[in-house]
């Protein structure tokens, strides 16, 4: 990838790719851990303060080369929860959204791996924006760079993918992406704290377990049933539930995980009886816990069709559901809606085009 001015695009490569490119350039391959320090883990974009270079290597990476992919546009924080939504601007001026989610002993962000989504998930507004292109993986990875910078270092405990887009349409980019975050070089975040949330491509969750990375898989689930799944997730008519629950058993045995279950609460449309009992005949397959979420509002986006008509569970409904699979020995969570006050909750992420 080049920028408007020709330089080559540095940012996004792995530390083999570093050492490979200064041998290119007649340097030592050495350089590339160098580098990657710089950039991955004192966050740095200018290579003029690199002191442990060579001044003449700085000058001429300097002339030659790009750390930067993305412009940071705007911070919006939330009065209520202090939660951050972060606009980027691409080189190409396509925008994206990530959101930094503070908690009590962890602060997330929520990272796009797509300008906008192909897959229109009825109660999802990056679906309602359409879908431009994939990240890059320089893209990808300094939605975090740039958010840690901004917050300060350390600031930002784990990453989702989990913001716009589908991670596993832009998988070899994602995987590259989770390449540089989970290397033995890079300090910023442990592999442990990563997860990676899909709407369900079975092909590469099978080849994302049979990949050297063990990072933890969240599957957007929604509904128990294939029919009610479809409505709701179009996605299902190609890559049915049934295909990727066989992929979520193979992932969880592969990679010896947990896998999270991601279940949006909608009013009349998976919150009855029979849910409860198929989420709980589910869950006793395989090692599994529910993170259940509050359907949150995508007026913005002035939805219509079903994504117009749908209503969140109401609070206590939503206890009496999580109750209900807690006494069956599941592992529930209710994600508290973070951020709506500023379009950043979960679901919320769009940009109008």
């Amino acid at each position: 990838m080049t920028t408007e001015n020709k330089k080559y695009q540095l940012k996004g490569l792995t530390v083999s790719e570093l050492r490979e490119y200064f041998e290119t350039i007649g340097e030592s391959k050495f350089r590339g851990e160098q580098l990657f320090n710089w950039m991955y883990n004192h966050l740095s974009t200018d290579f003029l303060e690199m002191q442990n270079l060579p001044k003449a290597l700085r000058e001429k990476l300097n002339e030659g080369c790009s750390l930067k992919t993305l412009d940071l546009i705007t911070v919006q924080d939330s009065v209520l929860s202090g939660t951050k939504k972060y606009l980027f601007r691409t080189e190409d001026e396509k925008n994206i959204e990530s959101v930094v989610i503070p908690e009590k002993d962890r602060s997330t962000l929520c990272i796009s791996t797509q300008v906008g989504c192909p897959l229109d998930c009825k109660f999802c507004a990056t679906g309602l924006m359409g879908y431009k292109r994939n990240l890059t993986v320089g893209e990808i990875v300094d939605q975090y760079f740039m958010a840690a910078k901004e917050n300060g270092k350390k600031s930002i405990t784990n990453i989702v993918y989990m913001g716009m887009g589908e991670p596993l349409l832009n998988f070899n980019n994602t995987l590259k992406s989770l390449q540089i975050f989970t290397t033995e070089l890079n300090t910023a975040i442990s592999r442990n704290r990563i997860t990676v949330s899909t709407s369900g491509i079975p092909n590469k969750i099978k080849e994302l377990a049979d990949s050297e990375i063990r990072v933890k898989l969240a599957l957007s689930l929604h509904s128990c049933f294939e029919n009610i799944r479809t409505l709701i997730m179009p996605i299902n008519k190609k890559y049915s539930l049934a295909e990727n629950i066989e992929a979520i058993k193979y992932y969880v045995k592969k990679t010896k995980t947990r896998i999270t279950f991601e279940y949006t609460m909608l009013q009349g449309i998976n919150d009855r009886e029979e849910d409860v009992k198929a989420l709980a005949k589910l869950c006793k397959q395989l090692p599994a816990k529910i993170n259940v979420i509050p359907f949150n509002s995508i007026a913005h986006m002035a939805p219509d069709g079903i994504s117009g008509e749908l209503a969140p569970t109401s609070r206590n409904k939503i206890y009496d559901f999580v109750e209900k699979l807690r006494n069956n020995n599941i592992t529930v969570m209710i994600r508290e809606t973070q951020g709506d006050d500023i379009a950043g909750a979960c679901g919320q992420l769009a940009v109008k085009y």
